[in-house]
Order: C-alpha cells, then sequence, then structure tokens
C-alpha cells in the first residue's frame, strides 16, 4: 500500500508517522554506519597496515568534525531546498564516502573518504531529519523527537556486532560496499524517495493531522505562531542578537562533553580501579541502554511539562552520576551511576532539537539548529582528547570527571536560563 493512502479519512493515520518512520531509518542506519561501525575497523586496519591507533582514530574525528562545524550552512541549504532533498542527496554522497574505504591504501585516504562521508552524513543527516519533525508535528513534537533519538541510539546497538559479523564473513573492504549499498537501499530510496515528504501542506494536511480550523487557532494561541507579515522579524541575525539560541548550544555543549568524555574513558577507568574488562563494558551497556529509555521518556513528558525544567531536572541528575562515581568502587552504585548518567544524557541529547522547535517558528527552525549544532559537535570532539591528556599528565582520572561535573554544572545553569526568546 502506497503510504500516502493511509492518510485518508478512512484509515485515520497520520501520514506524519510515515515521515518519522523514514527520518528514523535513515538516522539508524546512516548513523549506525558511519560512527558505530568504526569500532570494528579500527583493529583491522591497525593489523594490516600497522599504523598507530591515534591515526585511525583521527579518521572518525575529521568525520565528525565533517558532519558538524558546516551546519550552520547545512541549515541554510535545508531550508532553501527542503528537508527531503538533502537527506537523499547528502546520504547518497555519505555511501560514496563510506564506499570509497574499500580503496583506502594510505591512511590519508581514509582521511578524505571519512570526510567525504561525515559531509554527506551532515548535509542529509540531523539537522534535515529533525527538520522534517518539526514541520509534521507541533503538538506531538517532543514524543516523535525521543522516538526518532531512540533509533539514533538503536544503531549503537545493532551495528557493532553487524560490522564485526560482515567483516568476519566478507573482510573489511568488501563490508564498506556493503554498509554503502545498505545506505543507498534503504535510507536514501526506502527513507527518503518513497516515505518523505517535507511538510504535511504539501500534501494538503496539517501539522499532527488536526483539522485545519482547529489548527489555525492552535497557532494563533502559541507563543511563537507567526503571520505571514511578521515572520520577517524572526530573521536569522535578529534571532542570534538575543541570548536564548547561545544558552542551547551551551547546555548542549556541556551535555556532550560529558558525553565524549564517559563513552571512551568510562571502561579504561573502571578496568584501572580492578573490574574486569566484561564488567567495565557492562556499565556502557546499561548506560546506553538507558539513553534510549531517557530519550523516549524526555519525549512524553515535554508533551506536558516544560522543557527548561526537565533539561534542569536532567542536567541534575547528570551531576549526581558524577558524583557516584568519583566517591565509590561499589560495582552496584557503579551500575546505578551508569543507569543516571543514561536517563540524562538520553534526555538532553533530544532537548536540544525541541527547545529549537518550540521557541522558533517552523521557518527558522534548520538554520537556528545549524548554528548551535556546532557546539555540541565540537564538546564531543575534544572532550575525549582532553580527557586523555589529563590522564596523561596526572596519571588519574580524577580530574577528568571533575571537569566533566563542571560542564554539567554549567549546562545546568544554561538550561535553566533558555527562556522563549521575544520576537524580534
Amino acid at each position: 500500500m502506497n503510504p500516502e493512502e493511509s492518510h485518508t479519512e478512512k484509515s485515520r493515520i497520520f501520514y506524519g508517522w510515515f515521515a518519522l518512520a523514514g527520518v528514523a531509518i535513515v538516522i539508524f542506519i546512516v548513523g549506525g554506519s558511519f560512527v558505530h561501525s568504526f569500532g570494528p575497523l579500527l583493529p583491522e586496519l591497525i593489523n594490516e597496515y600497522e599504523w598507530s591507533r591515534a591515526e585511525v582514530a583521527l579518521a572518525l574525528t575529521l568525520g565528525i568534525l565533517a558532519f558538524g562545524l558546516p551546519s550552520p550552512l547545512f541549515g541554510i541549504l535545508v531550508n532553501k531546498y527542503g528537508p527531503k532533498f538533502t537527506i537523499v542527496v547528502g546520504n547518497a554522497i555519505a555511501a560514496l564516502g563510506l564506499a570509497g574505504v574499500f580503496l583506502a591504501q594510505e591512511v590519508w585516504h581514509l582521511y578524505f573518504f571519512y570526510i567525504i562521508a561525515g559531509l554527506g552524513g551532515g548535509f542529509g543527516g540531523y539537522i534535515a531529519c529533525t527538520a522534517i519533525i518539526n514541520n509534521w508535528f507541533i503538538r506531538r513534537r517532543s514524543l516523535a523527537l525521543g522516538i526518532f533519538q531512540s533509533f539514533a541510539g538503536l544503531g549503537g546497538f545493532v551495528f557493532p556486532p553487524l560490522t564485526t559479523g560482515l567483516i568476519a564473513a566478507i573482510d573489511w573492504r568488501a563490508s564498506w560496499l556493503v554498509l554503502a549499498g545498505i545506505i543507498l537501499v534503504i535510507p536514501v530510496l526506502i527513507g527518503g524517495i518513497f516515505l518523505l515528504r517535507n511538510k504535511p501542506e504539501d500534501m494538503g494536511l496539517v501539522p499532527d493531522g488536526m483539522p485545519a480550523d482547529a489548527f489555525l487557532e492552535y497557532e494563533k494561541s502559541r507563543p511563537d505562531s507567526s503571520t505571514d507579515t511578521d515572520k520577517s522579524s524572526w530573521g536569522i541575525k535578529k534571532v542570534l542578537k538575543a541570548r536564548t539560541p547561545w544558552l542551547i548550544g551551551g547546555f548542549a555543549a556541556a551535555n556532550s562533553y560529558t558525553v565524549g568524555t564517559m563513552v571512551t574513558h568510562q571502561i579504561a577507568y573502571l578496568e584501572d580501579i580492578g573490574f574486569t574488562p566484561m564488567t567495565a563494558a557492562s556499565t556502557l551497556s546499561v548506560m546506553s541502554i538507558f539513553s534510549l529509555i531517557g530519550s523516549l521518556g524526555f519525549g512524553f513528558l515535554a508533551l506536558r511539562t516544560n522543557i527548561r525544567y526537565l533539561a534542569s531536572l536532567a542536567f541534575i541528575i547528570q551531576i549526581i552520576a558524577l558524583i557516584i562515581l568519583l566517591t565509590t568502587k561499589e560495582l552496584a552504585l557503579l551500575y546505578l551511576f551508569a543507569i543516571f548518567l543514561g536517563l540524562s544524557t538520553g534526555s538532553l541529547t533530544v532537548a536540544l532539537a525541541m527547545f529549537v522547535g518550540a521557541y522558533y517558528p517552523r521557518e527558522r527552525y534548520a538554520q537556528v539548529l545549524g548554528v548551535v549544532f556546532p557546539f555540541q559537535v565540537i564538546s564531543n570532539a575534544v572532550a575525549a582528547t582532553i580527557a586523555g591528556l589529563v590522564f596523561d599528565a596526572t596519571k588519574s582520572y580524577t580530574p577528568a570527571f571533575i571537569a566533566a561535573s563542571v560542564f554539567s554544572l554549567a549546562g545546568l545553569f544554561f538550561a535553566f536560563f533558555a527562556n522563549r526568546p521575544k520576537q524580534p
């Protein structure tokens, strides 16, 4: 059945759920292939070419920076050409970049192809996907974003073992061709071309599937509603003169710094204090599971609760988690740390798009998100390196974890004071 037929009066299935399925497929497969499949690739490259871990890991860092740093430009292009176009074209480019890994003979080849994959994934990734959700949902936006973010995390469960199995079966070079082919067939063709539509108005619908008259009344009652005559007052230059987008970027960077520190160094720290590798790794698995729960829970609670208060609560939970880590070596409490950290990071990762969607008109969403998103990417990229340098200098992770706690405390401040901006 053509999914466009499913929004008829007979079926009463709002097409926005099909659009959500489309972007969930994109973030699940592209994120899983680009980021989470790199771990199984790393030892294969080290063994074959005798490159150092730092040399190989730099490829992922460069790819992530290429994914996030051009976000202001990506936001402008999403606004100009529509998110469906950027998702299809961007992820086709990402697939070509990953396929190019098949040809890598020198380490700079790996850097080049991962930068191409990062640029393509950024062009057709988080900003474009959440713009689709922002266009199709208003009242249920937080829930839809929570579902979307949970699929991003799900890629971390599925793709490492999948890629490891592919490498064992057909070698690492052919595995990257398979991953590229999966991206072209599922996210680009099925998710992008078949399922996605830019906005409900293109299909004669309104967000959330509301009747047209009810939607107009709802729009008039919203604090950020804007008419055709006053939309120009939300020009991006005027928007960025206010403190709100910078506070949003600040709390996203704070959470991302803590995530980058802990995901990279948590296992090594626990092994250093006497736990087996399997036990140490299990805490990261617990954290990942509760991160999914945090994303979904935050999305559900945000339907009825002020997102500033929810984000502030998430940072308080994150600070408590880090205090537990710094003050105990008891396994049960360390699992509690992992639960609290997972709940908080999952909540705060999805909160970024929720704040921007709730505070700004749909016409400005991609541009505003494009400006604040690099804060998160840069913070995540440098956190692991800084923590590693701190450990090398002090032979202890304590200063690095204290630094993460300070970032979380700053994030609490940024989130609490990120009030809805006044219309320029």
